[in-house]
């Protein structure tokens, strides 16, 4: 019993850790579209620009989860948060995007609008199916790059 909490307890610990590397990241690329420099986002997000810098650099190990997911509030990300059965299958994805300074294209629209039709016509379940699948798959490239 000893030895599955052990275990248990060590998966908690890296699906903590990837959640973290993940929100930052999504925070660090909103910063990056935003256009401002590094005082000027974390001003705005009401953060020390030391602390901006270590989660543009992925140096989160003495950030807490929550603190991240509040800066991303303050930036006012909808984030997603995904755990697994694996903590490799964990993963932060941000809910629409933000707007940004690149232009619009005609196929990104285009996909959008295809996606919207495409879940209104699916369950509740398969959405949650697709959303899952969806979440293997990026664990599966997430691995890829990592080798």
């Amino acid at each position: 019993m000893s030895t599955q909490r052990s275990l248990s307890s060590r998966a908690d610990a890296a699906t903590i850790r990837a959640l973290r590397l993940d929100v930052a990241l999504q925070i660090a690329r909103h910063v990056e579209r935003s256009g401002y420099s590094q005082v000027e986002a974390a001003r705005a997000l009401a953060i020390p620009q030391p602390t901006l810098s270590k989660i543009a650099h992925g140096r989160v190990e003495d950030l807490s989860l929550e603190l991240l997911i509040r800066i991303a509030t303050r930036g006012r990300l909808q984030l997603v948060l995904h755990t697994g059965k694996d903590p490799t299958e964990a993963g932060v994805f941000v809910k629409g995007a933000a707007p940004g300074r690149a232009q619009r294209s005609r196929l990104a629209d285009r996909a959008r609008d295809d996606l919207g039709a495409a879940q209104e016509r699916l369950s509740p379940e398969q959405r949650l199916d697709a959303q899952l699948r969806h979440s293997e798959l990026l664990a599966e490239l997430q691995r890829g790059a990592k080798s």
